[in-house]
């Protein structure tokens, strides 16, 4: 299942943090995953709050 968001709970980043304590990684494999998930959190919008989604609605029907 992909996420559809970027919000997480707080217990799930500290779930994902314990898991991933300890691993080692050359400096060029740390960079190379930055850069990875940089362009994929690039992808992936902030969920939608209650203000936004009314301005973004007017902003599309003004477009149309």
């Amino acid at each position: 299942m992909k996420r559809q968001y970027r919000d997480l709970t707080d217990a799930t980043k500290l779930r994902i943090s314990q898991k991933l304590k300890g691993r080692s990684m050359s400096d060029s494999h740390r960079q190379a995953i930055s850069n990875s998930m940089k362009a994929y959190w690039s992808t992936i919008p902030y969920r939608p709050t209650e203000n936004n989604e009314s301005e973004t609605t007017t902003t599309n029907e003004k477009s149309m």
